[in-house]
């Protein structure tokens, strides 16, 4: 199998997650929109892409988890 063409680092913690298309960072994706629109840009069709196609490379958390909850946001 061939490398993940992209990267979507663990969430921050102020929110946010890192990604990089072919090892160059594009920018934070704070949702699935942001990371459709940063490889929309990278040259990638973003119709044609699953968020479990494994050229993507998930790490810490999957595409479900964009920020870190606080106990605030839990209602704690």
């Amino acid at each position: 199998m061939a490398d993940p063409r992209i990267v979507v680092h663990p969430p921050s913690p102020e929110g946010g997650r890192r990604v990089h298309v072919d090892t160059t960072p594009v920018g934070v994706a704070y949702g699935v929109a942001d990371l459709l629109e940063f490889l929309r840009r990278a040259g990638l069709d973003p119709e044609a892409v699953r968020l479990n196609d494994p050229v993507i490379k998930w790490r810490g958390a999957g595409p479900e988890v964009w920020g870190v909850a606080s106990a605030d946001d839990e209602g704690a």
